[in-house]
């Protein structure tokens, strides 16, 4: 399930638009805003996708660390797990401190 940021309703992983209120999910969808904000910020080094212990081939197969610039789009192409994508973005930071 993809979340909107827009309106906060849930919208299957193959929906490209939000069901409530029509959002695009490339670019509203909770973790394609949390993508942004990592590619926007200078101590974002890498972006680490992670995917869950129970997630499928594909996501286990994406999970790695990506050129924050390079990062895939979530949910993974080819995901076959029966409650949706079941991964995540995680920072690689340049420095921990202010």
């Amino acid at each position: 399930m993809q979340a909107c940021t827009t309106c906060n309703a849930q919208s299957p992983d193959a929906a490209a638009h939000c069901v409530n209120c029509g959002a695009d999910l490339s670019e509203f969808s909770s973790t394609a805003v949390a993508l942004k904000r990592f590619k926007n910020n200078p101590r974002v080094r890498m972006v680490r996708l992670m995917a869950m212990q129970d997630a499928c081939p594909a996501c286990l197969e994406a999970s790695r660390a990506y050129e924050k610039n390079s990062a895939p789009g979530l949910p993974v192409e080819g995901c076959s797990h029966g409650l949706g994508c079941r991964c995540f973005y995680q920072p690689y930071l340049d420095d921990i401190y202010p």
